[in-house]
């Protein structure tokens, strides 16, 4: 779900750690949005992350 179609950047898996050292799970997902994208001359509806909208690999329609 929260993939980019571009550069692949998914969630990331890790430990959120209490004060008293105490572990459990944590996922930080990627900052996905659902933009219409040009792509071969047409506009099409594609997930990519804001790093790469930002970047510019990404010309919005």
């Amino acid at each position: 779900m929260a993939k980019c179609a571009i550069c692949e950047k998914a969630a990331h898996f890790g430990n959120n750690v209490s004060h008293s050292h105490r572990r459990s799970n944590k996922m930080w997902k990627a900052n996905v949005k659902s933009v219409k994208v040009k792509v071969n001359g047409g506009a099409r509806k594609m997930n990519v992350c804001t790093s790469c909208l930002r970047s510019g690999l990404v010309e919005r329609a």
